[in-house]
């Protein structure tokens, strides 16, 4: 029995040596134990199996995009190299001239300058106009519901048909100048699309009433996460309808606000259909956007090189601005999430 107990005395004298010479052994020896045991594998294995999932569910999505986004984008770009008519091979090989004409060309710097007219004045006509209008129906009264179906209706038509019905409307013996004829005011009537003077601010008008459906709807998303504790509060400090509005509810719809301005201008940039049906760029060019430019150097030209470096030209200033706008606004929303969770931390 002495024999037997003097290796294993002499072991355990030697694994004492070894922890105090280093005290770290033993733990990562502990550590590595548990990681290659039965638990670690387990672990390992439901995060191999986390990925797997989400490789499964984001596959198809990535697929679509790059069926449907890279690939056109990198058939354009190769494209725009060749002075093309969309028959034959690519064999006129052109390098950047048709990028330097395009931008050279005073129809399409004015449709650039048409484009972000319409964005900024999208922000500044829509938001004020939505904020508005979400802010009174989010208010109880009867017919609540019926209003905000009312409301949203213009954004959830098909831009064909509101685009062809606002056309017959604002044509000369159209409605428009047929109502303002009725109410006495025939000296307002106008060419609403036919005056270059005027079919800007006809189209803007247009597209407000067509898409300012959706700021209301996100606003009136944004206002059901408003405390009411808040404002009664600011009620018993004897502050007005109009002061809790403005100090309280406004800011704390920042986040909602900023991600409709970034849907606004990305729209804007990219707007087409409603302009092609109201007045094809005209007249004059006078609300010609690049997207309307682009189709009518292709199709009606078979300019499909020039064209093609006009929409890489779209998809450059449209990623810069989209670029930009998250940089310096949106990322502004996820910096303060990450400083509440901080505090969260803290506080626990």
């Amino acid at each position: 029995m002495a024999g037997d107990l003097t290796p294993r005395g002499g072991h355990a004298t030697r694994t004492a040596a070894a922890t105090a010479v280093n005290p770290g052994a033993t733990g990562h020896a502990t550590a590595w134990s548990v990681a290659s045991g039965p638990r670690g594998r387990a672990a390992s294995s439901n995060e191999w199996r986390k990925r797997l999932e989400i490789a499964f569910f984001v596959a198809p999505a990535l697929l679509l995009f790059a069926l449907f986004v890279v690939v056109p984008v990198v058939q354009a770009a190769r494209y725009s190299v060749f002075k093309w008519n969309g028959l034959g091979p690519l064999d006129d090989f052109v390098g950047l001239q048709n990028y330097t004409n395009a931008l050279a060309d005073t129809i399409f710097q004015r449709a650039i300058t048409n484009n972000l007219t319409i964005a900024a004045l999208s922000i500044a006509i829509q938001l004020p106009i939505g904020l508005l209008i979400a802010l009174l129906l989010n208010r109880k009264f009867r017919g609540q519901t019926a209003m905000r179906v009312i409301v949203f209706v213009p954004y959830v038509l098909a831009e064909v048909v509101a685009g062809v019905v606002w056309k017959l409307m604002l044509q000369p013996e159209g409605a428009v100048n047929a109502f303002l004829e009725t109410i006495g005011l025939g000296a307002f009537t106008q060419l609403w699309v036919g005056d270059s003077g005027v079919a800007l601010w006809t189209v803007m008008a247009v597209l407000t009433w067509k898409y300012v459906g959706l700021a209301i709807v996100l606003l009136l998303a944004g206002l059901q996460g408003v405390p009411e504790d808040l404002h009664e509060a600011a009620q018993i400090d004897g502050a007005s309808w109009w002061q809790a509005q403005r100090k309280i509810t406004i800011p704390l719809l920042g986040p909602t606000i900023r991600t409709w301005m970034f849907l606004s201008m990305i729209g804007s940039l990219q707007l087409f259909d409603m302009v092609w049906i109201l007045t094809k760029g005209g007249p004059d060019n006078a609300t010609v956007t690049m997207a309307t430019y682009l189709i009518k150097q292709g199709t009606e030209r078979s300019q499909y090189g020039y064209s093609s470096a006009v929409a890489i030209i779209l998809f450059v200033i449209s990623f810069v601005l989209a670029t930009l706008f998250q940089t310096f606004v949106l990322n502004r929303d996820a910096g303060e999430d990450k400083t509440a969770k901080r505090r969260k931390k803290v506080a626990r």
